[in-house]
């Protein structure tokens, strides 16, 4: 099968948009909501809208692998194409390299990086881990371009961090301790990582960590190369997403007991299932948007997905829920018990309308 360069994904901005929502106040919003009206539904939702202490998996431990995993689609986008046009891997290099690098200094600056204490900085960060992980599988994929090689390369990545975790020994723990003070990816932590570490004694977005999340950015290596491929039908690439996302979550049920699934060491089950999810989710958005066609809706995460790195560092800089509250500050006091729940959706407002704002002026910041 022959790939060649497609037109642009609405799907892919709009599930980008979709996952940022999430982030910029989309959780909060529902959490009120369960907390203040009680209503089942909204309840069950809220319970969702938190990270799992340790083992297990809620919704909101989604958002960053799915990130990671649109990330990995964009890849033949982005770089294959270059390759079509003739440019060697070693001129993708500084492409590759200079994105890594700005998304390491935004990830410290994030964390707070221009107090300019050092000594209780913390150097891992969100938007470091993307970075190193978008750099490892960019580096391989340019390298091999072969879907079914890419395919070694993600199961490679995968059986290899399981057998570190699972085998090799931590002094005074053993192998296949899988707690914050007993992993290799601690261990590693506490002796490789410079400054805070997130946990005391780990961090999600440790060095470990950032290996094995390359694996689901691969994954979507893999999902972009197949939305390429000319001799598929659309019909044909929602197939095969939906088979792929059913079969990484099937696996990752058989495996869960022995291997259990832990977000914040980044366990090769966690890579399965919500790799496995983010192939659903893409077959779901790319069919209801790219192939039937259904876009007017897409707009709205849209916006917010053609830039999503600088909501998430202006998340961080301005104080949007200051200006949701002077603005709509009168309105909430109306809904009494309420309030909370209009002051946050306030905030969604405001952030989306600097978003709209930006995107109006053309402005969009891309790493």
């Amino acid at each position: 099968m022959n790939d060649t360069s497609k037109p642009r994904l609405l799907a892919l901005d709009t599930l980008r948009g979709f996952d940022m929502f999430w982030i910029i106040g989309g959780d909060l919003f529902f959490k009120a909501l369960g907390q203040e009206t009680h209503w089942v539904w909204a309840d069950l939702f809220a319970r969702q809208m938190d990270h799992a202490e340790w083992k297990g998996f809620y919704a909101y431990d989604l958002i960053f692998p799915l990130f990671m995993f649109i990330s990995g689609v964009a890849i033949p986008y982005a770089l294959f194409s270059q390759l079509e046009k003739g440019k060697t891997t070693k001129e993708l290099y500084p492409k590759i390299l200079k994105r890594t690098f700005i998304l390491i200094v935004l990830g410290i600056i994030y964390n707070g990086g221009l107090n300019f204490q050092f000594d209780t900085l913390r150097i891992a960060s969100v938007l470091g881990q993307i970075g190193i992980a978008y750099a490892i599988a960019a580096f391989i994929a340019i390298h091999f371009k072969n879907f079914k090689t890419l395919l070694f390369w993600v199961i490679g990545i995968l059986v290899g961090y399981a057998i570190l975790q699972l085998v090799v020994p931590v002094p005074n723990f053993g192998a296949g301790t899988l707690t914050p003070e007993g992993s290799i990816n601690s261990y590693m932590d506490r002796i490789l990582l410079p400054g805070k570490l997130y946990g005391t004694v780990f961090d999600p977005e440790g060095i470990l960590c950032i290996i094995s999340a390359s694996a689901i950015t691969l994954m979507g290596t893999l999902a972009g190369i197949i939305l390429r491929y000319n001799s598929l039908t659309a019909y044909k690439k929602v197939q095969f997403f939906i088979i792929i996302g059913i079969a990484l979550i099937g696996l990752t049920l058989l495996l869960q007991n022995v291997y259990p699934i832990i977000k914040s060491i980044w366990t090769s089950t966690f890579n399965l299932l919500t790799g496995g999810i983010s192939f659903l989710l893409l077959a779901l958005f790319y069919l209801v948007i790219d192939v039937w066609k259904y876009q007017k809706w897409t707009f709205v995460f849209r916006v917010i997905g053609l830039n999503s790195i600088a909501i998430y560092m202006a998340v961080a800089i301005i104080h949007f829920q200051a200006t949701s509250n002077f603005i709509f500050g009168g309105i909430a006091s109306l809904f009494g018990n309420y309030q909370t729940i209009i002051l946050i959706l306030g905030l969604l407002i405001v952030e989306w309308f600097f978003l709209y704002f930006l995107y109006k002026k053309k402005v969009f910041i891309k790493v």
